[in-house]
């Protein structure tokens, strides 16, 4: 079955009615035939028409986007994935039937997850996977990939000034000081924040202690 997905650079114009038009020439396309179609980051296009601070265009967008969803023939399936489920439009969570969702994984899954990155190196840091994922704190498996990469780049570009555990250091420190958000994203809220009262908080540096491999 062929698998599309929804490229928003192609979709969204900076025109009235522009975004409309494409997304009518978009469906016309998809009930052709038996296929998947997969809008990532669908907060981009499924806001919240409440919002205050968007325009009327965008509403309009929404209220056609769920036109065009009960229209869809069942041959064709519908696959919306999100990190900002808060700024859904209400209506845009009645049109999927089934809703998934994937918390962050815990600190033994990360372990587990960073073991088998730093497996791959050819220099092993003396600090072990555990360490790392202490000090990480709680993070997604992408931003403990991201750290993993992070450290390998620094670790290359040193280009034999530096080890692999000095690499390891700055790169915990510097993640270690980095600006946390102060609420889960994954968690919908029925109120909307306004951009002056969001706030987030620097989160202190963990001392970094080095702790020996797992067996």
């Amino acid at each position: 079955m062929p698998f599309f997905v929804v490229r928003y650079d192609s979709l969204i114009g900076s025109y009235l009615g522009e975004t409309n038009t494409r997304l009518r020439k978009l469906f016309d396309y998809i009930r052709t035939q038996p296929c998947v179609l997969f809008f990532d980051e669908f907060d981009a296009i499924g806001k919240e028409r409440g919002d205050t601070h968007e325009t009327g265009e965008i509403k309009r967008v929404v209220s056609f986007l769920l036109m065009q969803l009960d229209q869809l023939p069942s041959y064709v399936i519908v696959v919306a994935a999100t990190n900002h489920a808060e700024l859904l439009d209400r209506a845009v969570w009645r049109r999927f039937q089934l809703r998934l969702g994937f918390p962050a994984p815990d600190q033994s899954m990360l372990t587990a997850y960073v073991e088998r990155l730093i497996g791959q190196w050819p220099e092993k840091p003396k600090v072990g996977a555990k360490g790392i994922v202490r000090v990480l704190g709680k993070i997604s498996y992408a931003e403990a990939r991201e750290y993993c990469q992070n450290v390998r780049r620094r670790y290359i570009l040193g280009l034999g000034e530096i080890q692999i555990d000095d690499a390891v250091k700055v790169e915990s420190d510097l993640w270690a000081s980095r600006i946390k958000p102060t609420e889960s994203d994954a968690e919908r809220s029925d109120q909307t924040t306004s951009a002056p009262d969001a706030q987030s908080k620097r989160r202190p540096p963990k001392r970094f202690e080095e702790v020996p491999p797992t067996s």
